[in-house]
C-alpha cells in the first residue's frame, strides 16, 4: 500500500477506535478496553509511521473520493490531504503520544464504573484523529474542522473529572477562549472564500496571486486565520487559557495539551503562511518576520518569568510550554529551511522530555495529593527513580546535548542568529530559567534540598496543596508504566537528538516545507513535488551548537541552586542578592502576575487586544491599511 492509501487511514482509523471504544465500553471489562485502546493506538502509530517513511522527500498527496480539480490545476470541490515529513512527522508525534497516553492511564479510573470504562480511552482517540486530520489536511476549511474536533473533545478531557467543579471551571475558561478564537478563524475563512470561491490551501494561493498584491481584505483574512492557531499555540496575549486548564485537567490530558497540542497550533501558522500566503498575492515576508519575531520574544521571556515564579508544578509547567512557543514562533519567524527543521526538531524533543514531566508530577499527585513544590519538600525522597527521571527531564528541557531540545535549539539557533544576531540570547534565556525552575523543583521535592522555602506576601494564591488524587485508593506499589512511559519519553527525545537520520530527513522535508510553488504543483496536479533547487540544511552537531546546550543547561543548574541554598546563605552579598530579588519581584513581577488574573473576561479582553495589535502590525507592513 503506498504512502498516498494511507492518508485517509491515519484519519480513520482512530476514528473507529473511538466508535469501537464508545460502543463496546459498556460490556468490555476494564481490561479489554484497556487493551482494544491500546491495540487501536498503536495501529495508528504504525500507520502514520509508514506513512512518513513513505512521503520520502516530497509530498504524498490524496483527494477523498476521487474528486479532484480538473483540468489539473483548475479548480475543485474534493478534500485533499498531503503529507510531508513535517506534517507527517507531528502527526507521527501525536500518535505517538496518544499511545504512550493510553498505556499511562491503564486502570487510571479504576475508581469509575464499568460503564465508563470505555470512555476516556475513545475520548483519546477521538484527540488523535482531530490532531492527525488537522497536520495532514491541504484543506483550509477542513483545517478549521479538524481543529475544532481536536479542541471539542480538548474540553472534554480537561473537564473530565465532573465531580470536581474546578476542571469544569477549567474547561470552561479553556473552551470559551478557544471557541472565539475559533470564530475569527471560520470569519478568516469566510473572507478568503469570498475572495478566491477556493479552500484548498494551494487553490487559495494560486488565486491570490491572480488578484495581485495583498490588500486589506487579503490582511484580514490572514489574521483572522491564524489567531484561532495562535490562541491554541498560546501565544501571548493569547496564552491565559492554558495555566488554568493545565492546573486541573487530568495528568494524561496535560502530557497532550502541552506536549503536541499547543505546537499543532504554531505547525499551523507555518503551514497556512508557506501553502497559502507565501506566494506573490500573500503577506509579504517581511511582515510576518517582523511580527512573528516581535510575538515569540515577548512569549518567550514572559513565559519564562511566569515559569519560575510558579509554585504550583502543573502551572509551572505550563508556562514552561508557553516559553517554548515563544522560541517555535520565532524559529518559524525566520522563514528558512534551516528555523523550519530547528523548529521541528525542537518540538519533538520538548514533546518527550514536557511530556514525562507531566507524568511524573501526575505520580506526585497521586503519592501525596498535592503538587506544591513548598508543601512537597522533602516528601518523595523515596521516589528515587520518578526523582532522577524529573532532575533528567529539567536538564533536557534546558538543552543538554545530546538530546533533541539541545539539537533543535541549536539548529534554531543559528537560523535565527543569521536572521538577527542578539535572538540566540532570548533562546539561552528562556530555556535557562524554564530549565532553572524545574530542576529546583526537582531538588526540593525528591532531594529536601535546601531550607524549607518561606512564604512571601507577594507569592500567588494557587499552591498546588489539597489537590484531589487523580487516582481514588491509596496503592503501596506505584504502577509500572506511571514510571516507565516518562522514562520511554525522555529515551525518544535522546533519540531525536542522537540518530543522525531524524535530523536529516527534517531538513531535506524543510525545503519541501517551505517550497510554495512545488506545494502547489503536487497538490493541484496530482503529481509528487519536485525536489526544490535549494540544498537542504545541515542539521546535526556543530561544536557551537554544543557549547551553547551546555552553556544553558549549566546555567540551569547554577539558577536552581542559588535558588535552593541561596535563601540560607550567610554574608553581605548574599543579603544584597536576596534583597535585590525580593524589589525586582514586588515592583515587576507582581504586575505582571496580576495580569493572569484567571477570569474569562480578561482572557477575552486580551484576545481581543492581541487580534488588534496584530491587524495593525500586519497592515502597516503590508501596506493594506
Amino acid at each position: 500500500m503506498g504512502p498516498d492509501a494511507l492518508l485517509p487511514l491515519a484519519v480513520a482509523v482512530p476514528l473507529l477506535g473511538a466508535v469501537l471504544l464508545a460502543v463496546c465500553g459498556r460490556w468490555l471489562p476494564r481490561l479489554g478496553c484497556d487493551v482494544l485502546a491500546t491495540v487501536c493506538a498503536a495501529a495508528e502509530v504504525v500507520v502514520v509511521a509508514a506513512l512518513w517513511a513513505g512521503a520520502g522527500d516530497g509530498l504524498s498527496v490524496a483527494w477523498l473520493g476521487g474528486w479532484r480539480p480538473r483540468p489539473p490545476g483548475g479548480h475543485g470541490v474534493g478534500i485533499v490531504l498531503a503529507a510531508d515529513r513535517v506534517g507527517g512527522g507531528i502527526a507521527l508525534l501525536a500518535a505517538v503520544l496518544v499511545l504512550a497516553v493510553v498505556v499511562y492511564s491503564w486502570r487510571y479510573y479504576a475508581e469509575q464504573g464499568g460503564d465508563h470504562a470505555g470512555n476516556f480511552p475513545a475520548l483519546l482517540l477521538l484527540f488523535d484523529a482531530g490532531m492527525c486530520g488537522f497536520a495532514l489536511t491541504g484543506d483550509l476549511f477542513d483545517a478549521f474542522v479538524f481543529f475544532e474536533l481536536m479542541g471539542v473533545v480538548a474540553y472534554a478531557l480537561t473537564g473530565y473529572r465532573i465531580e470536581d467543579p474546578r476542571p469544569l471551571q477549567g474547561a470552561l475558561t479553556f473552551g470559551l477562549v478557544n471557541s472565539l478564537g475559533a470564530y475569527t478563524s471560520l470569519m478568516g475563512i469566510g473572507l478568503l472564500y469570498a475572495r478566491t470561491g477556493e479552500l484548498g490551501f494551494a487553490a487559495i494561493g494560486r488565486e491570490l496571486a491572480r488578484h495581485g498584491g495583498p490588500d486589506a481584505l487579503v490582511v484580514c483574512g490572514f489574521v483572522l486565520v491564524v489567531t484561532g492557531l495562535l490562541v491554541k499555540a498560546a501565544m501571548i496575549p493569547f496564552h491565559l487559557w492554558l495555566p488554568d486548564a493545565h492546573a486541573v485537567a487530568p495528568t494524561p490530558v496535560c502530557m497532550l495539551l502541552s506536549g503536541v497540542m499547543v505546537e499543532l497550533g504554531v505547525y499551523g501558522v507555518a503551514r497556512v503562511y508557506w501553502a497559502v500566503f507565501a506566494g506573490p498575492g500573500g503577506v509579504p515576508p517581511h511582515a510576518l518576520r517582523y511580527t512573528l519575531t516581535a510575538f515569540g520574544v515577548l512569549t518567550a521571556l514572559v513565559g519564562a518569568v511566569m515559569c519560575w515564579q510558579q509554585r504550583h508544578l502543573k502551572r509551572l509547567l505550563a508556562f514552561s510550554t508557553v516559553s517554548h512557543v515563544g522560541l517555535f514562533l520565532v524559529g518559524v519567524a525566520t522563514l528558512t529551511p534551516l528555523g523550519t527543521a530547528g523548529t521541528a526538531v525542537y518540538v519533538a524533543g520538548h514533546a518527550g522530555a514536557k511530556a514525562a514531566l507531566f507524568g511524573l508530577t501526575g505520580v506526585l499527585l497521586d503519592r501525596y495529593g498535592s503538587v506544591d513544590e513548598h508543601g512537597l519538600h522533602g516528601r518523595a525522597r523515596q521516589l528515587v527513580l520518578p526523582g532522577v527521571l524529573f532532575l533528567l527531564a529539567g536538564l533536557v528541557l534546558a538543552g543538554l546535548p545530546p538530546f533533541g531540545t539541545g539539537l533543535g535549539k541549536a539548529l534554531a539557533e543559528d537560523a535565527a542568529a543569521h536572521w538577527l544576531g542578539w535572538l540566540p540570547a532570548v533562546y539561552l534565556v528562556a530555556s535557562t530559567v524554564t530549565g532553572g525552575a524545574v530542576l529546583r523543583a526537582a531538588l526540593r521535592v525528591f532531594h529536601g534540598a535546601g531550607a524549607p522555602p518561606a512564604s512571601h506576601p507577594w507569592e500567588p494564591e494557587t499552591s498546588g496543596e489539597g489537590e484531589e488524587p487523580e487516582i481514588r485508593g491509596p496503592r503501596r506499589v506505584l504502577p509500572v508504566m506511571m514510571v516507565a512511559v516518562p522514562a520511554l519519553l525522555l529515551l525518544g527525545s535522546l533519540a531525536v537528538g542522537t540518530v543522525p537520520a531524524v535530523g536529516a530527513c527534517l531538513a531535506r522535508s524543510a525545503t519541501v516545507f517551505t517550497d510554495h510553488a512545488g506545494y502547489a504543483a503536487a497538490t493541484l496536479g496530482q503529481a509528487r513535488a519536485p525536489a526544490p533547487a535549494e540544498p537542504p540544511p545541515a542539521a546535526g552537531w556543530t561544536p557551537e551548537g554544543v557549547l551553547l546546550g551546555l552553556l544553558s543547561t549549566g546555567a540551569a543548574a547554577a539558577l536552581a541552586a542559588a535558588a535552593v541554598w541561596g535563601p540560607g546563605a550567610s554574608g553581605a552579598l548574599a543579603r544584597r542578592a536576596r534583597a535585590a530579588a525580593g524589589a525586582v519581584t514586588r515592583t515587576a513581577v507582581v504586575p505582571l502576575r496580576r495580569l493572569h488574573s484567571g477570569l474569562p473576561g480578561d482572557s477575552v479582553a486580551w484576545l481581543a487586544v492581541g487580534v488588534a495589535v496584530l491587524l495593525v502590525a500586519f497592515g502597516a507592513q503590508a501596506g493594506g491599511g
